[in-house]
């Protein structure tokens, strides 16, 4: 009599809390963003929470965990990190996106996006501190959205 085999099916599970008005929210395509990410540097096991708040919301959370007094584009917080497996946390401001995006004159959906990626690739250990990680990731934002057909406004020099 053989013994059952135990099959382990990888899995990314990726919960979307869309929590302001101010922008319509494609969550099929934020989601597709963060699983991007994820495959892409490797990892085959993730529960990542991903919300879409208004700039009040993230005043309070910035405010909060990294003590600036103001909002800001995306947080993100690596929750548990091991080989091949990421628990973590992205919230993205749909306000800031939606008045970032008319500065850049491109769509505020793709802003959103663009942050989604940023905060997804610092789950995965991308840093945007000194210029030479800045540059990488820059380089892996651009490379994701390619992904999706879009060219990020900005060049290399504007950061």
């Amino acid at each position: 009599m053989a013994c059952p085999t135990t099959i382990e099916i990888p899995m990314i599970q990726i919960d979307l809390c869309n929590e302001q008005d101010v922008l319509a929210v494609d969550e099929l395509r934020l989601r597709r963003a963060v699983e991007l990410v994820l495959r892409q540097e490797g990892i085959e096991r993730a529960v990542i929470s991903l919300a879409v708040i208004d700039d009040p919301a993230m005043h309070l959370l910035n405010q909060r965990y990294l003590d600036h007094d103001e909002p800001t584009d995306v947080l993100s917080f690596v929750l548990e990190k091991r080989e091949g497996y990421v628990e973590g946390e992205i919230i993205a401001s749909a306000q800031t996106a939606a008045a970032t995006a008319a500065k850049l004159g491109w769509a505020a959906e793709n802003e959103l996006l663009l942050y989604v990626i940023h905060g997804a690739l610092h789950l995965v250990g991308y840093d945007d501190l000194a210029p030479e990680a800045r540059s990488q990731m820059r380089d892996q934002e651009r490379r994701c959205l390619s992904e999706f057909g879009l060219t990020p406004p900005w060049s290399a020099e504007t950061f």
